[in-house]
């Protein structure tokens, strides 16, 4: 069945505010990290049906469901996970704030690598614990940019840490870590008695041949020291249904999870669970391998513009999500590159210093959108830079 990305559906909703109405008309935004793209059909279908049954009531995880994630897990990476290890959350991002609270203490708190999502930063705001920062190494080749890790500088920081919140693949800079790199850094952790929280919300969304491997699956030692955050949201454009869910082998961790976010009257959505079910029982599978391509598309000419078209930028080549992380430094845009380009081109990016306070000569493109609008924004920034 062919699948079309490039036909979108009006997203001006008035009783709400979301990406596409907290705007302008004239304005196209291109920041906040959900797709323009109408979810996988096969989902929708499922949620109407849920809808006209006619009651919408608490629900929690079934033993298919549970089942249904562990074959995905195995399918995907040959991971064994035992269905009575997963743990559900109402969000990524729930889970990794829940496990910060039952990790880390005024003494030892989280560390980051930066640039990265800005609510990893949030999460000492929400919870008041130590932020720790050990920052990505950016490499320049050209008009791309790549980063790397500073492993000198991650093991000092981890000796203050109780847990380590990895994002991978990588938001804003879309690397995917290889093994090597993740064996180094969980061997470090596992060193200094750092637990390892895996921010896995993109590992579906691979974009050309790139493959991608979860970290606990590296060794049983390392498995029992990391919790795994998995979601549909991201890679099937389901945000907004709140729906994730904590891959936690450690019987004890588990116990102190659950118990915590219990205490927080934690719930989740029934069409999220829905959703979920969808994705994860590869009923949506097709329609995943044809966003990919169209995505991988959408990278190529965007890196492809940006290297012909607006000379003074340079741009990772993210091998999985939707984003790119584009490096404005050259240009000296004022007030910053993120309000020159909506002020001066009627585009809205991610401004770099969310993800990072060395971050703030660069933007977050979010590419997973349709091919017309994005070239409708790049020719938008190539016309503000030329009247510079």
């Amino acid at each position: 069945m062919p699948y079309q990305f490039d036909s979108l559906p009006s997203r001006r909703i008035p009783y709400t505010t979301n990406k596409w109405s907290l705007y302008p008309k004239d304005v196209i935004p291109m920041w906040i990290a959900d797709m323009d793209i109408p979810t996988a059909p096969q989902i929708i279908a499922a949620l109407r049906k849920q809808v006209e049954q006619g009651v919408l009531g608490y629900e929690l995880l079934s033993k298919h469901l549970l089942e249904t994630i562990t074959a995905r897990m195995k399918k995907l990476y040959g991971w064994e996970v035992d269905p009575q290890s997963i743990v559900y959350t109402a969000g990524v991002s729930n889970g990794y704030n829940i496990a910060a609270r039952v990790l880390c203490s005024s003494e030892r708190g989280y560390l980051i690598q930066t640039p990265v999502y800005n609510e990893f930063h949030e999460t000492h705001e929400k919870t008041g614990l130590p932020q720790l920062v050990s920052p990505l190494v950016m490499r320049t080749e050209g008009r791309r940019i790549r980063y790397e890790v500073d492993f000198d500088d991650f093991r000092i920081q981890t000796q203050k840490a109780a847990m380590f919140l990895l994002c991978h693949p990588h938001n804003p800079v879309g690397h995917i870590f290889n093994e090597a790199e993740l064996r180094r850094m969980a061997e470090i952790c596992l060193e200094n008695n750092v637990t390892i929280v895996a921010d896995q919300i993109h590992g579906e969304l691979l974009l050309g041949d790139a493959k991608f491997t979860p970290l606990a699956i590296l060794s049983p030692e390392i498995e029992k020291q990391t919790i795994t955050l998995i979601s549909a949201s991201k890679a099937f454009n389901v945000p907004g249904l709140s729906c994730a869910f904590a891959i936690i082998p450690n019987v004890d961790l588990r116990k102190r999870f659950f118990d915590t976010a219990n205490g927080m009257s934690f719930e989740i959505s029934s069409t999220g669970l829905t959703a979920a079910y969808v994705a994860y029982a590869g009923r949506a599978d097709a329609w995943l391998r044809a966003l990919r391509r169209h995505l991988t598309d959408n990278r190529d000419y965007l890196l492809k513009f940006v290297d012909e078209n607006l000379p003074g930028i340079r741009i990772t080549r993210p091998d999985a999500t939707y984003l790119a992380w584009l490096d404005c430094s050259e240009l000296n845009l004022k007030p910053t590159p993120q309000q020159f380009f909506h002020k001066q081109a009627g585009v809205v990016f991610s401004a770099g210093e969310k993800f990072g306070k060395e971050a703030g000569s660069f933007v977050r493109l979010n590419f997973g959108t349709s091919r017309s609008i994005l070239v409708k924004g790049l020719k938008r920034m190539r016309k503000a830079l030329a009247s510079e």
